[in-house]
């Protein structure tokens, strides 16, 4: 689904999170008026089209009414006229109530992006969203019941959290069975309280690898239940660059999370021998960022080969004939 996003950094948030520097980690440094929103929308949008105008980067259903409606009302002349299907907000797990939400579809609202975080009660609270996973819990259900898709959003890595929380809060959040998930492993931005902990030796971020090999675990995880991730890891962007400290960013994370497991999965299945064919379309992520995974692989054995053909099926691979999924070699070998 194509998506216009309005960036609204920090709108309506009641307060700033240990984490959250939104005015160094993107470009979009002012909430823009309805009347600027209105004027790049004419400009962006087709003049027939099925996306959803979304609005990031603060907490919609906190901003006052009265300008909420000002940016639905924007949006909504849009799927009036056919130019897009639909509107897409993000929003904190109490920011939602019965009357928002049946305000918000009144409105044409079709999407809600939830930022849950974690879905552990200590690592919420040691974070300070000012939230408890119940409030996750609840959000979640009450969109889903009013008819929304949803999106949740989830944050491994943070102050008390580990990898044991990180795949509970994962599996809490897929018990819920939301539209699609995205994962941003927490990194520390400058301007920031982690920026201040960090410094004080108090917070240690994970490690790139750290973070890559939990976050294919998460993928796996996800896979077995058919929820989608439409992102893994933040955005790369230039101000986010200049700001970053510490922590497991990649601009491409999310190749190297599927790398990861296509690594695994060749490893897995060294016993059918050492020439593998995968689809073309996934040559890039078998191979790794940089070809990382053929040179890892090429030290257990210098005689490997993997070559693309269109026969064989995407997240699959043939070796000696025998055609091996990539997931299930996963499951199958661990790590």
């Amino acid at each position: 689904m194509k998506i216009y996003p309005v960036f609204i950094p920090h709108a309506g948030c009641p307060h700033r999170c240990l984490f959250c520097a939104q005015d160094r980690s993107t470009n979009h440094a002012d909430v823009p008026s309805a009347e600027t929103v209105g004027r790049w929308l004419e400009t962006v949008l087709p003049e027939l089209g099925a996306g959803e105008v979304a609005f990031y980067g603060g907490t919609f259903t906190s901003l006052p009414e009265e300008q909420q409606a000002l940016y639905l009302d924007t949006a909504t002349s849009h799927i009036s006229s056919g130019r897009v299907s639909g509107i897409r907000i993000s929003t904190r797990p109490d920011a939602l109530d019965t009357r928002t939400l049946a305000r918000l579809r009144d409105a044409g609202v079709t999407t809600v992006e939830i930022g849950c975080q974690s879905f552990d009660n200590a690592v919420l609270a040691a974070s300070g969203r000012g939230h408890t996973a119940l409030d996750n819990l609840s959000s979640v259900q009450a969109c889903l019941s009013a008819g929304f898709r949803v999106g949740v959003q989830l944050m491994p890595g943070l102050p008390g959290g580990d990898g044991e929380e990180a795949m509970r809060s994962l599996q809490r959040a897929i018990d819920l069975k939301p539209s699609f998930l995205r994962i941003y492993p927490t990194v520390v931005v400058e301007g920031t309280e982690l920026a201040e902990l960090w410094r004080a030796g108090d917070f240690t971020p994970w490690s790139l690898d750290q973070a890559i090999d939990l976050c294919a675990d998460m993928l796996l995880l996800c896979r077995k239940y058919a929820v989608p991730i439409i992102r893994l890891g933040l955005q790369s962007d230039p101000q986010l660059e200049e700001n970053l400290l510490d922590g497991p960013y990649h601009p491409a994370f999310g190749q190297l999370v599927r790398s990861r497991l296509w690594r695994r999965a060749l490893s897995h299945a060294g016993r059918y021998g050492n020439n593998f064919t995968v689809h073309p379309s996934d040559m890039s992520d078998a191979l790794g960022h940089r070809g990382e995974n053929r040179e890892w692989l090429k030290q257990a054995d210098p005689h490997i080969i993997i070559s693309a053909d269109q026969s064989v099926a995407r997240e699959s691979l043939r070796a000696s004939g025998v055609a091996l999924q990539l997931f299930d070699l996963n499951v199958q070998g661990g790590h």
